[in-house]
């Protein structure tokens, strides 16, 4: 299997005067393409860091990042918004569309940035919006919209660009548990359609979703393993249930 994310002895340290803070320690891992991993760890353990420097958002202090098989750790700020905009598709908690646009209008703005031509980012826009169950409703803005139904389109405006990697920051924090089970869902059918996924949790049944787990502490890796197949969670399985001996 191709990789589509490799990091290697990952560091990113923080100055700030004469203190010294090592947010990410030497971390190494790979994600294939097609696969559903969860990145894990309390608050401190820098999970947020590495989702940065994942996103392309933040430059590594040391070591090497590659995304699909190209070295992005070093490359200036215009070089990094190109990946950003063709490479990866973000996926946030607060879902951050923008309230005087429609659904439609969210989910081309990545597209517009672009330089892709109306037509063309109608269509990819609608497609998209179709794919996450939304194809009714795009001339429809947030305000109209559930709070699962605001995180569909964001899903949307990740997907419509084809991005090598979706990448997502506690996608269902702001969601009650019905709207969270509805975007799991809709993330285990991408997994199986193909779509590389990483998500960024805190919640364990979030994580159970994945068919792996990276658990962060203190800036290193503390424990890589697979999800275990009895209690790894299925479509519509959010909540908690019995796991066999």
């Amino acid at each position: 299997m191709t990789d589509v994310v490799r990091v290697e002895d990952l560091r990113r340290t923080f100055r700030t005067g004469a203190i010294e803070v090592q947010a990410v320690r030497g971390v190494s891992f790979a994600v294939t393409e097609g696969a559903m991993v969860a990145i894990m760890g309390p608050s401190g353990s820098g999970k947020t860091t590495l989702m940065n420097m994942l996103g392309c958002l933040d430059r590594p202090t040391g070591g090497h990042y590659f995304l699909g098989g190209e070295d992005v750790a070093r490359k200036g700020d215009d070089a990094l918004a190109r990946i950003r905009n063709r490479r990866i598709g973000f996926i946030f908690q607060s879902y951050n569309l923008l309230p005087a646009l429609n659904a439609l209008e969210n989910v081309e703005l990545p597209l517009v940035y672009r330089g892709l031509a109306a037509g063309e980012r109608h269509l990819l826009a609608a497609q998209a919006l179709s794919e996450v169950g939304l194809g009714r409703l795009t001339s429809f803005r947030p305000y109209e919209l559930s709070g699962g139904q605001q995180q569909r389109v964001a899903i949307a405006r990740a997907l419509a660009g084809t991005p090598d990697l979706l990448l997502a920051d506690e996608p269902t924090g702001n969601l009650d548990s019905a709207s969270g089970e509805e975007v799991l869902d809709l993330f285990l059918e991408l997994h199986r359609g193909g779509r590389t996924l990483i998500i960024v949790t805190h919640d364990e049944q979030v994580a159970l979703h994945c068919e792996r787990i990276i658990r962060l502490r203190d800036g290193e890796v503390l424990l890589d393993q697979p999800v275990d197949a009895r209690q790894r969670r299925t479509k519509g399985d959010l909540g908690s249930r019995a796991v066999a001996p």
